[in-house]
C-alpha cells in the first residue's frame, strides 16, 4: 500500500503557473509509475500526464502538452506537475495516482492508489 498526498493547488489568473506536488509514503516509491489526473466541474476524470518509474519516460494529454511538465524525485518520494500558461479550462481537482505496471498508461483503471486531490482554479 502507498499513501499519496497532493499539495500546491490554489487560485491563479489565466496565464499564470502553479506547481503541484504529490508526496508518497508506504511502499517503495520507485516501484510505481505515477500519473496525474483531473476532474473539472461537471466533467469526468481525465488523464493529464504520466511518468515512468525512473522518470525517463513521460506521456501527456494533448490538452496540456507543451504547457505542463511531469517530473519525479525518487530520493524524496515525490512527483511534481509544473503547470504553465494556465487556462480557465484547466480548473479542476487534480489527483495523483500510482501504478505498479512497468509501462505508463493514461487509463485511470490501471492505477491502484489515489490521493485525495488538490483544487486548482484558474480565473479569466
Amino acid at each position: 500500500q502507498v499513501q499519496l498526498v497532493e499539495s500546491g493547488g490554489g487560485l491563479v489568473q489565466a496565464g499564470g503557473s502553479l506547481r503541484l506536488s504529490c508526496a508518497a509514503s508506504g511502499r517503495t516509491f520507485s516501484r510505481y509509475a505515477m500519473g496525474w489526473f483531473r476532474q473539472g466541474p461537471g466533467k469526468e476524470r481525465e488523464f493529464v500526464a504520466a511518468i515512468s518509474r525512473s522518470g525517463s519516460s513521460t506521456y501527456y494529454a494533448d490538452s496540456v502538452k507543451g504547457r505542463f511538465t511531469i517530473s519525479r524525485d525518487n530520493t524524496k518520494d515525490t512527483v511534481y506537475l509544473q503547470m504553465n500558461t494556465l487556462k480557465p479550462e484547466d480548473t479542476a481537482v487534480y489527483y495523483c495516482a500510482a501504478d505498479l505496471s512497468l509501462t505508463i498508461t493514461a487509463m485511470a483503471a490501471e492505477y491502484e492508489h489515489w490521493g485525495q486531490g488538490t483544487q486548482v482554479t484558474v480565473s479569466s
